[in-house]
């Protein structure tokens, strides 16, 4: 990546809706050569898409300690479609995995450390603490997956909500990926 590169990206960074126009003009060279640049850059080094703002969901860090490698990686792939987790961290330390989660309230974020579809009722889980998060500095714009089609009746990580008890008291928006959600996304 070079400066021009590095130049399309920050303007990008700040609006990934920049017309190439605009693009062309702000690193001076022409829109067919910024075309290029940004197709080699899409190809080779970034991905635009939408963001969503994190200001009306309840964001918490996970932090989970596993007993080996195996426990670990069963875990991640159990939840690789949560729409839930937004990133897992492995990282080295007493809490060899963290997570990063969001909930649409705070009933919904306490089922999930306490219910069949939390990460701490898995097996191989030492220990787990979860933290709130109370205020996203610099940018608050989060990426999400958004579950279009939410016809299943089983979420991903394989639990049905439709009999869950607090979902059934209002106490969990349920999960996003099913048809019983009721959240905000």
């Amino acid at each position: 990546m070079d400066e021009i590169d590095k130049r399309i990206v920050g303007i990008l960074c700040r609006n990934g809706r920049e017309t190439l126009t605009n693009l062309a003009r702000s690193v001076g060279l022409s829109v067919v050569g910024v075309r290029k640049r940004l197709n080699r850059l899409i190809d080779r080094d970034i991905k635009i898409k939408a963001l969503v703002n994190s200001e009306n969901l309840i964001l918490a860090l996970i932090a989970m300690e596993f007993e080996d490698a195996e426990a670990i990686e069963r875990m991640i792939q159990k939840f690789k479609d949560c729409p839930r987790i937004i990133k897992f961290f492995i990282t080295v330390g007493s809490y060899n995995v963290f997570a990063l989660v969001f909930a649409d309230d705070y009933h919904t974020l306490e089922s999930m450390s306490l219910e069949k579809c939390s990460l701490r009722s898995q097996k191989g889980l030492r220990k787990f603490e979860i933290y709130p998060i109370q205020e996203v500095h610099y940018d608050p714009f989060i990426d999400l997956r958004i579950v279009q089609n939410r016809d299943r009746e089983i979420a991903p990580c394989g639990v049905f909500c439709g009999d869950c008890k607090r979902y059934l008291a209002n106490k969990c928006a349920g999960c996003p990926a099913t048809r019983y959600y009721r959240g905000k996304l």
